[in-house]
């Protein structure tokens, strides 16, 4: 690949990117009223129990898109049918997975909610999972077209508002119910909002019927693209299943909201996804190992200086944070610090598997298995040997933080050993001056964590920037260059996409 085609590539990566992170401040906007009225009206009990039943369900949606979120980029860039009639098929096989997941545990609630009664519209929440499969193929149908709006619109404006709002507005009517609902009505909010742009850009199937053969096929394929998808989330959410085999939910329910505080960061990790398989898929095609190493190289960096800014604004005044949140929740603060760091510390791998699912995805994905295993069994020696020793609750229940925080690391030192062995170029996103700047925000915020609790106020108000400002200020001035710096630059306006699409 030629230097000014590696640059168009660096900049549709910026482009998406960007795209995404402004998504990201309006999802921070609308997330923290739902974690405020969440943990002030409903409480960590009824929080801890949703948790649980959201973690199943959000799991069998995952399976049922079979690894169409990452693998339908591969399936259209390689296929001689209409695109439409592809994406379609893609949706068919959603759907009627979907459909078997929900009666499954439909007939088995239990699975949903091993530590409580079944009564209401608990045993009737999965028959949102379609729409959340839905929404994932659709909008991964977009994201080949470069039309990361749709995502969005439809992650960070719909779905976190929709569910805001209803909790609020139910909490007056139904407290035992009212997060469940909101749930259902903010994923079909965000299915909507994922359906309008989709059919617009690709229409409907016509003259298309759907071959079972074919069907089986793609799943069949996309087995070990599923699997890595579902290890990844399996990853980030096992912990408070764990969690809830082993605890009562008001332990769950404030892991839980510890948990949603650092998924924040976690967003700016998939801000990058939508555009990352088609550019490293176009490179992959033209078998430009290169360019995909230098892909790989500047999103680690550009995720990893981001989440390493947001963990430190959330760790440093830790208390405080989840403080706002709850009184009762300020026993989270020590997982909400380890798992905010393990967001950092997870950014490589990820990144590096942006490329593995299509290099190396048998061994991407046993790596995956084995360290989730490692991940699993850390968890439960953690857990047990400090109930041994006597430790407080509230340590025990970070045991899972904790390893979590582990086993990403390993993770990600084994991926990006591979990625680079495979492309014998290197693949790491770490800059020395990252550090530098962590080190300075650590004495700037220790310095507002000292002051007394009555000046509380400023602590989040005036240390949180102060925090972001001199991070970012050694991070621009010592770590970025000019291909950095294209993230913040104004790209010429198009159509939705930077590169052209592949269409056939």
């Amino acid at each position: 690949m030629s230097e000014p085609s590696s640059s168009e590539d660096i900049a549709a990566l910026a482009k998406g990117g960007r795209t995404n992170i402004a998504g990201f401040v309006l999802r921070l906007g609308a997330r923290i009223p739902f974690l405020f009225i969440a943990g002030r009206v409903y409480g960590p009990d009824l929080v801890g129990r949703f948790a649980l039943a959201v973690v199943v369900v959000e799991l069998a949606a995952l399976v049922a898109t079979l690894g169409l979120k990452r693998g339908l980029a591969q399936a259209l860039a390689e296929t001689e049918r209409p695109h439409v009639h592809v994406v379609w098929d893609g949706m068919a096989v959603a759907f009627i997975v979907s459909l078997i997941a929900s009666c499954v545990l439909i007939a088995f609630p239990q699975v949903m909610y091993p530590d409580s009664d079944i009564a209401g519209l608990d045993r009737f929440l999965p028959c949102i999972i379609f729409a959340i499969a839905w929404s994932d193929v659709s909008l991964a149908a977009l994201a080949y077209r470069h039309n990361v709006k749709a995502t969005v619109h439809a992650r960070a404006v719909i779905e976190p508002w929709t569910i805001s709002i209803a909790a609020w507005v139910l909490s007056f009517f139904t407290i035992r119910d009212g997060l469940v609902i909101s749930y259902v009505l903010s994923m079909a909010a965000a299915m909507i909002a994922s359906l309008i742009p989709f059919i617009r850009s690709y229409g409907f199937p016509h003259g298309w019927k759907p071959q079972i053969s074919r069907l089986f096929t793609l799943a069949q394929q996309n087995v070990p693209l599923a699997g890595a998808d579902a290890i990844e989330w399996g990853t980030r959410n096992v912990d408070r299943f764990i969690l809830g085999l082993l605890f009562a939910p008001k332990i769950v329910g404030i892991y839980y909201m510890a948990q949603q505080v650092a998924s924040l960061p976690q967003k700016l990790k998939t801000s990058f996804e939508p555009v990352m398989g088609p550019v490293v898929t176009k490179s992959l095609a033209d078998n430009d190992y290169p360019a995909v190493a230098n892909q790989v190289r500047q999103v680690a960096f550009w995720i990893m200086a981001a989440q390493a800014c947001m963990a430190l604004m959330g760790s440093i005044p830790g208390q405080a944070v989840m403080g706002t949140v709850g009184p009762e929740f300020v026993a989270g603060t020590a997982a909400l610090a380890f798992l905010l760091w393990a967001e950092v510390l997870a950014s490589q791998g990820t990144v590096c598997e942006s490329a593995l699912v299509y290099m190396a995805r048998h061994r991407n994905l046993m790596i995956s298995i084995t360290m989730l295993g490692f991940q699993i069994a850390l968890s439960f020696v953690l857990i047990f040997a400090m109930r041994r020793l006597g430790w407080p609750t509230n340590y025990q229940a970070a045991g899972p933080a904790v390893a979590l925080l582990l086993s990403v690391a390993s993770t990600s030192l084994i991926k990006s050993a591979l990625l680079r062995h495979i492309l014998r170029a290197p693949v790491g996103g770490w800059r020395w001056p990252i550090l530098w700047a962590i080190v300075t925000a650590i004495l700037v915020g220790s310095l507002f964590t000292a002051l007394p609790k009555r000046f509380e106020w400023a602590e989040l108000a005036i240390g949180i920037p102060a925090i972001a400002g001199s991070y970012l200020f050694v991070i621009w001035k010592w770590a970025f260059g000019a291909k950095d710096r294209t993230l913040f630059a104004k790209l010429p306006r198009s159509d939705e996409a930077t590169l052209p699409v592949m269409e056939r």
